[in-house]
């Protein structure tokens, strides 16, 4: 017997909503100039920096290169070795902090303004606005059979899209190699192949998410966008419709006859939104900001640009859509919106942010100019010599992480002289700007001196500076220990 009909309500969604495509239409403003600021800041220092020349006595002298064959990152003078790991975790976690602190002022600022994917974004429907012409022009060119000018204009754009996309690649793996010489082997062909696949990857991976993705990467694979909430609070600023004044008792309307001025508006009951649209066809996403607040909503400000230049025309106050937040928006007579620090949850990743930034300056001004790693060979733990001596055997590790070479001294305290053994290496011990070097150490004691000895200090000296030693205790196994 064959199942009964569904009732209509009962039917579930589809998993995957086909993407509606967005045309965004052009918009002057402040920040749609702050936007465009931004965007030229960002591409400027991410494109010219691989190229900046930089002095210095070791390494290579570009002013940002992350070095993965000598396991240095420079930056212009400040040199990062993997053994400074937790300076990047501090790093990360300032970002989060930052990013928490500001979400919980203004709303997704990062996202409307600073993220990749908006800055890539954005460049990319600046191209469509050049060859494809305004928003109408774009929709009738959608709509329309392919012929020459579609095939010319869709595909100049395109292509222009990909070659933003390749050199945007190709920066990114120039900043792990000298880029003029990285510039000649790629063209050449004699880059390593894992240039060409990463070069391959990143091309294919930009086009993709600001040509042909867009605002579903924002909506639907960005994480952000779904915890964001729990940073929001009633006196966060984000972009807002004051309902109140724009739909009025009657709702909005269209400015017509009849309902062309405030006072007949009013009179009627109508709100000040002449429902134009604007302010959506302006969105990257496709939100609807009258609707309230949403988790699309990037806080780009493009919706305020847009129902200001409106209001500018109809000869009406500003700020019908503007940045303000929900709980000044309920109050029966609004006030001017201002930023809010005193809440608890914000004065929280202040806070946090405080003190890792602390934590890092202190980190940065007090790590050493070198390090220094001693490890106990611990098989055998010791061994019994024919001369009745007991020997351990240990593995210095020196990192010299300055710009230039350093001779370390290495002495024993706490044993007597002569019972260190460096065997073929010398002491003090030579190593290059920028390099380590493990040596292999004997400690030879007699059994009476062995049998009194648990540990002593290894004294790391370089010579350059001596006040700036190092010191590391070490045991010392024998029999009567274990």
């Amino acid at each position: 017997m064959s199942a009964p009909f569904a009732d209509e309500d009962e039917i579930e969604p589809p998993l995957y909503q086909k993407r509606i495509p967005i045309y965004t239409r052009t918009v002057k403003g402040k920040f749609r100039n702050f936007k465009t600021g931004v965007l030229l800041l960002a591409y400027a220092v991410y494109f010219i920096l691989p190229w900046l020349p930089w002095s210095r006595p070791s390494g290579s002298h570009q002013a940002v290169l992350f070095d993965l064959v000598s396991r240095r990152f420079f930056l212009f003078d400040l040199v990062v070795y993997p053994q400074d790991i937790f300076l990047l975790s501090l790093l990360l976690f300032i970002a989060g902090a930052l990013l928490f602190f500001t979400t919980g002022l203004i709303g997704r600022a990062w996202c409307g303004y600073f993220c990749f994917q908006t800055l890539w974004t954005d460049a990319f429907m600046l191209i469509e606005h050049i060859i494809q012409g305004e928003r109408p022009a774009r929709i009738r060119l959608a709509k329309q059979p392919w012929n020459l000018e579609k095939i010319l204009k869709v595909g100049g754009a395109r292509a222009l899209m990909l070659l933003l996309s390749f050199w945007t690649a190709f920066t990114f793996i120039a900043y792990f190699n000298h880029t003029p010489e990285f510039l000649a082997r790629f063209f050449t062909g004699d880059a390593v192949s894992t240039a060409y696949y990463g070069v391959l990857f990143l091309t294919l991976s930009t086009f993709l998410a600001g040509a042909v993705l867009r605002e579903q990467v924002c909506i639907y694979m960005c994480p952000y966008a779904r915890f964001q909430s729990v940073m929001y609070e009633s006196d966060t600023l984000a972009p807002s419709y004051n309902a109140k004044r724009g739909e009025g008792s009657a709702g909005r309307i269209a400015a017509k006859s009849g309902v062309h001025t405030l006072e007949e508006r009013h009179a009627k009951g109508h709100g000040d939104c002449i429902d134009c649209g604007y302010c959506v066809q302006v969105c990257p996403t496709g939100v609807d900001i009258r609707k309230g607040l949403q988790y699309q909503c990037i806080s780009c400000g493009l919706c305020i640009d847009a129902c200001n230049t409106i209001m500018d025309s109809l000869g009406w106050e500003r700020g019908l859509i503007r940045y303000d937040s929900e709980s000044n928006l309920q109050k029966e007579a609004p006030a001017k919106p201002h930023l809010d620090f005193m809440r608890l949850k914000v004065l929280g990743y202040a806070g946090a942010l405080a003190i890792m930034i602390g934590v890092l300056i202190h980190t940065f001004t007090s790590r050493s100019d070198f390090e220094v790693r001693i490890a106990q060979v611990r098989q055998p733990l010791y061994v019994e010599l024919s001369d009745e001596k007991i020997r351990n055997r240990y593995e210095i590790h020196i990192v010299n992480k300055q710009q230039q070479p350093e001779q370390y001294l290495v002495k024993a305290e706490g044993i007597p002289d002569g019972a260190v053994n460096f065997g073929p290496t010398s002491n003090p011990i030579a190593v290059q700007a920028g390099k380590d070097m493990k040596i292999p150490v004997k400690v030879d004691l007699d059994e009476h001196t062995a049998e009194t000895t648990k540990g002593f200090n290894f004294l790391i000296i370089p010579q350059s500076n001596p006040s700036k030693q190092e010191v590391r205790h070490v045991s010392f196994d024998s029999p009567k220990h274990h």
